[in-house]
């Protein structure tokens, strides 16, 4: 299968190529750089928003397009989510009409917006956030053209990520760097919060997973379906990675439009993972 992976230098693109390539895929990764993708994809360095109407047959037609390309996606509130909004809807849609007969596109926790319990994907959204809103529009339309065209649509919707923490900016990165920089505390919240944490690399064997087979299609939730405190896993993180620093509770107040427990309904993924 030839699979097109957007996005593929990206946090999350390396480790899904990586998985393409090592179940017997071809991959065409595709990104801005390049430069921290696995060498046996073929690589097309480009900018998908300035790309050419035919751009699906520049690409060769592949069998499946993986759309992980989003700028920003670290700044939650920058307005880059929603001024490049039509441009992910006109080049998606221009594949699509070039003939793509199955794209995957990734989606978020945040197109929800404040929920408690688990997520599936009748759950109604209300996003908080210019990223959240954002997604939740590309979801919404997408399901929608897909609806009329010979094109089938799943939409991965990721959790709570951690796992090559150098290469993102969540808390574990942050709690990376503290420690290196010799630092004895590091301020936290009361961590009561439960969230579905996922690593990113068992994060990339489920969209590749969700991206080479037909059954299950829509909105599927990424996730481990179970929900853990903020706290349990933060501590876990510092005893596996052997760290000096200690958490001092309750500096932060929690974030008040945080849930005190959400997570994915992994029934969907389940069943797309009993095949691998």
């Amino acid at each position: 299968m030839r699979i097109l992976v957007t996005g593929a230098n990206g946090y999350i693109g390396r480790h899904v190529v990586r998985e393409l390539l090592e179940m017997g895929h071809q991959v065409l990764a595709c990104d801005l750089h390049l430069t921290d993708v696995d060498e046996r994809a073929e690589k097309q360095e480009m900018n998908l928003f300035e790309a050419p109407e035919d751009i699906y047959e520049q690409l060769n037609r592949p069998d499946v397009c993986i759309h992980l390309a989003w700028r920003d996606g670290f700044v939650h509130n920058s307005k880059n989510h929603l001024g490049d909004l039509s441009a992910h809807f006109k080049f998606l849609t221009s594949m699509i009409d070039s003939g793509l007969k199955h794209l995957v596109v990734m989606g978020t926790m945040h197109e929800v917006g404040y929920h408690e319990g688990a997520i599936d994907e009748h759950t109604p959204c209300n996003p908080l956030s210019m990223y959240g809103i954002a997604k939740d529009a590309l979801r919404r339309v997408m399901l929608l053209y897909c609806k009329d065209k010979d094109c089938l649509l799943q939409w991965c919707r990721a959790f709570y990520i951690l796992g090559d923490d150098k290469n993102n900016h969540s808390i574990f990165t942050k709690l990376l760097e503290a420690d290196a920089a010799g630092k004895e505390t590091f301020p936290f919240t009361t961590g009561k919060n439960k969230y579905d944490f996922i690593t990113v690399t068992e994060l990339a064997h489920q969209i590749a997973s969700v991206s080479t087979q037909t059954e299950v299609t829509g909105i599927i939730n990424c996730c481990s379906g179970k929900p853990v405190s903020l706290a349990e896993r933060v501590e876990q993180y510092i005893r596996e990675h052997h760290l000096k620093i200690k958490l001092e509770y309750g500096v932060y107040p929690d974030r008040a439009y945080d849930s005190p427990c959400v997570y994915g309904d992994a029934e969907k993924i389940k069943k797309i993972m009993l095949r691998y």
